[in-house]
């Protein structure tokens, strides 16, 4: 079983505590919250570092590699201009959460507007969907097709 958990995130985000200072901290506020008998049984417990924004960035691209498996079912390329992740990006991290909130974002502000689009008819099968930002929002176009192998961009 892996769980995970934030405690002692604000510790971890302090650049000013050292490293090793970190760590005790951290197993201490772990202390303060699980029982002795829990932490005897846990195996081995793992201090994740701050996430870095292109860390972030290569999450989003991996969550938008599952959205496009699924248009690939109706032969829809999508593509996503930098400022169209970093977009993403930004609004789904949080110091303290890390990257769960980015599923959410990228399912509030991507999917949900694409797929109201389709069910609109404002994209087909087999069109090629470009997403830009512009005034703080994410827009979709129909655009051109890319070359095979730059589609994931």
């Amino acid at each position: 079983v892996i769980m995970t958990s934030n405690l002692g995130s604000a510790v971890l985000q302090d650049p000013r505590i050292s490293e090793a200072e970190r760590g005790r901290l951290v197993m201490e506020a772990v202390r303060a919250h699980f029982r002795p008998e829990f932490l005897n049984r846990v195996d081995e417990i793992i201090i994740f570092k701050p996430l870095t924004q292109e860390q972030i960035t290569t999450i989003v691209d991996i969550q938008l590699e599952q959205l496009r498996k699924r248009l690939a079912q109706r032969k829809i390329t999508l593509t996503l201009t930098p400022a169209a992740k970093q977009l993403l990006a930004s609004e789904g991290y949080d110091p303290t959460y890390g990257a769960r909130p980015l599923k959410r974002v990228i399912q509030r502000r991507l999917q949900d507007p694409l797929a109201l689009a389709l069910l609109e008819g404002k994209f087909h099968d087999g069109d090629h969907i470009e997403v830009n930002v512009d005034r703080g929002q994410l827009v979709m176009k129909k655009a051109e097709r890319v070359a095979a192998g730059v589609a994931g961009a």
